[in-house]
């Protein structure tokens, strides 16, 4: 009777699952064909990939297509890297959240280097002018460019040029996403282990998870399988290249690439304890200003099907590269989407997507 019972309830799971897959199926295969989604999308559920592909073209021009094994630029998503990271050395003792930029920077000449501490740069409260300030509108870009990442800078450049400016709100007061603030956070990660930031991404995340398909954008490499990418422009209703940028210029904030299978790696690393402590993750996981934790929005009561659960989640956009790591804590599931066309809002369908995987 026990082993009919096992049986039986084993044959439930397995339908269950399979139930979950055909709605997924069916949206995402319906939503993609409506708005001409590029990219991958990539569900976790049960520690079991159950949903995996891809639609459209990593290079629009040759028609090469988008796979699983598609690399992308995944923006900000970095910014989850560079947390843990800084959260690491923390554990070592190396960093404490509560000094400031100066503590670690001696040489920093802003004026948050005496007021700004790290916490503060995690969790995008610095107050300082934001970098991105020029980069407002369509209009603005097309017009006046993005001298912070059309030019060539070294990372202790952009520290001096972008990263060092007046403060013009009190510190830990007000929510203000700024990529300055990681770029801050990457210099002082290098500052503290005597390593480049790249380094350190690969000794302590990429290399122990064996994330083989991850690393950092440069100009001067060239990355095998890396998707070009597309922004949508509305005042001549099409799709065009993005504008020529230095990715390298993200560092810290936005400069990695990765596959939506290395990305479920750092995710399952992530969430399971295997980076970071326990009582380090509730810290990361505690939703702030903005509902913003350490590198990543936290949502404490987010509505799926009429229940409530908290949302771990860390979107990226750079022109067309669009990411999106979208973890619901208490059900384990996790939505990876990357794409290298902006024209579709992952938040809206990552959002969608829960809803037809989550009872």
């Amino acid at each position: 009777m026990r082993k009919i019972l096992l049986a039986f309830a084993l044959f439930m799971a397995v339908n269950h699952t399979f139930a979950q897959y055909s709605k997924a199926d069916t949206f995402i295969r319906s939503f993609t064909q409506k708005n001409n989604f590029n990219g991958t999308i990539l569900i976790e559920q049960n520690s079991k990939i159950t949903y995996k592909k891809s639609f459209g073209f990593a290079d629009m021009a040759f028609k090469t297509p988008n796979t699983p094994d598609t690399r992308y630029k995944i923006a900000s998503i970095t910014k989850a890297f560079t947390s843990v990271l800084v959260l690491q050395l923390v554990e070592q003792g190396k960093i404490d959240l509560d000094k400031t930029i100066i503590t670690y920077l001696p040489d920093y000449k802003g004026p948050a280097g005496t007021k700004v501490t790290v916490r503060q740069l995690l969790n995008m409260t610095s107050g300082m002018r934001n970098m991105d300030n020029n980069a407002s509108s369509l209009d603005a870009v097309l017009k006046n460019g993005l001298p912070q990442y059309q030019l060539p800078y070294t990372s202790d450049q952009l520290l001096t040029k972008f990263c060092s400016d007046s403060l013009v709100k009190e510190p830990g007061k007000e929510f203000d996403y700024n990529n300055a603030d990681f770029i801050i956070l990457g210099k002082i990660i290098e500052k503290v282990s005597g390593k480049t930031y790249e380094q350190n991404l690969q000794d302590k995340i990429l290399q122990p998870l064996q994330m083989t398909n991850s690393g950092m954008l440069s100009q001067d490499k060239i990355i095998n399988r890396l998707a070009n990418t597309y922004f949508y422009r509305d005042d001549i209703k099409a799709l065009v290249s993005d504008l020529p940028v230095y990715m390298e210029n993200w560092y810290a904030a936005g400069g990695m690439y990765s596959t939506a299978d290395d990305l479920l790696k750092f995710s399952d690393a992530l969430f399971t304890g295997k980076l970071l402590k326990q009582s380090t993750l509730n810290q990361m996981f505690t939703s702030g200003l903005g509902e913003y934790g350490l590198g990543v929005w936290v949502y404490l009561k987010y509505e799926i099907n009429h229940k409530m659960y908290t949302i771990i989640k860390r979107p990226g956009s750079i022109m067309g590269a669009q990411t999106m790591l979208f973890h619901i804590l208490e059900d384990g599931s996790t939505i990876i989407i990357l794409s290298n066309t902006g024209t579709v809002s992952l938040d809206n369908l990552a959002a969608e997507i829960a809803k037809q995987i989550v009872d």
